[in-house]
């Protein structure tokens, strides 16, 4: 089945993982809402795909913030007609040993990354439901989500991050089962450690506190990949693409591990 003339929302489009997918499902023949907190790099993705040849909306959006997601993705249903995949990839991940843990950063992150997720969601279903299954086990909408191996297994000095994520594995499955049965298929991507601006800053502060360059700091952590490197956006996109795609028409509520060998279920 074609994608040329479907839609996908991606947040956090701007950067990093979020770039990536946005990209790869452009690529895909998706039309693409780039939606971020910074309106500058949503319109940067924007550029690319259009020099792909592909379509593309920007919209400066606070995840955190459900009236806003609401109305970007209002924004870019009214662009392209239809909404066929929300890709809910926002996300913060500050690193929080447990003693330092404040109410604001709790507040913040949680607001972030699973407010996002729930508002995302919501947006979504609000235009999937409008349409109805030609019959029974036909899919008429795809919600992917974040999470994270930080949210398989838990990871020092993430105590807030890595709740997050097993909170979204959570929301992944509950709302899988919820919205079955409008032909919507609810998944999340669990990427490891990926050379993105956040985990560069994760990185920069180990490597700081142990007067280390960057690359040491990844490599700390590239020490427990089986596959032995530092896993890269387009690595996580590809298997956001499969899971936009119709090959995973019938997996829902699952939360692919994509760490290179790091979790083991």
């Amino acid at each position: 089945m074609s994608t040329e003339h479907k839609v996908a929302v991606v947040t956090g489009a701007g950067q990093g993982i979020g770039k990536a997918i946005a990209l790869r499902l452009a690529k895909d023949g998706f039309r693409i809402g780039s939606l971020d907190f910074n309106g500058e790099t949503a319109h940067e993705t924007v550029r690319l795909i259009e020099e792909m040849g592909g379509e593309a909306l920007a919209v400066a959006a606070d995840v955190a913030d459900r009236e806003q997601v609401f109305a970007a993705v209002d924004k870019v249903v009214a662009k392209f007609g239809r909404l066929d995949v929300m890709v809910n990839n926002a996300g913060l991940g500050p690193t929080t040993p447990i003693e330092e843990i404040t109410p604001e950063i709790y507040r913040k992150v949680f607001d972030v990354n699973v407010g996002g997720v729930y508002w995302g969601i919501q947006a979504a279903v609000k235009y999937f439901k409008q349409r109805t299954p030609a019959k029974t086990g036909d899919i008429i909408g795809k919600i992917i989500n974040a999470s994270s191996q930080a949210g398989q297994v838990g990871n020092p000095d993430l105590a807030v991050y890595g709740a997050t994520k097993f909170a979204v594995r959570g929301i992944t499955q509950t709302a899988a089962k919820d919205l079955a049965k409008f032909g919507i298929t609810v998944n999340a991507y669990c990427p490891g450690i990926v050379r993105t601006p956040m985990m560069n800053g994760i990185a920069q502060k180990v490597a700081d506190e142990n007067g280390q360059s960057l690359e040491w700091g990844l490599q700390q952590w590239a020490k427990n990949v089986a596959l032995g490197r530092i896993s890269e956006s387009e690595d996580v996109a590809a298997c956001v693409s499969y899971l936009a795609g119709v090959d995973s028409d019938y997996m829902t509520g699952q939360a692919l591990i994509i760490d290179g060998g790091m979790v083991f279920n």
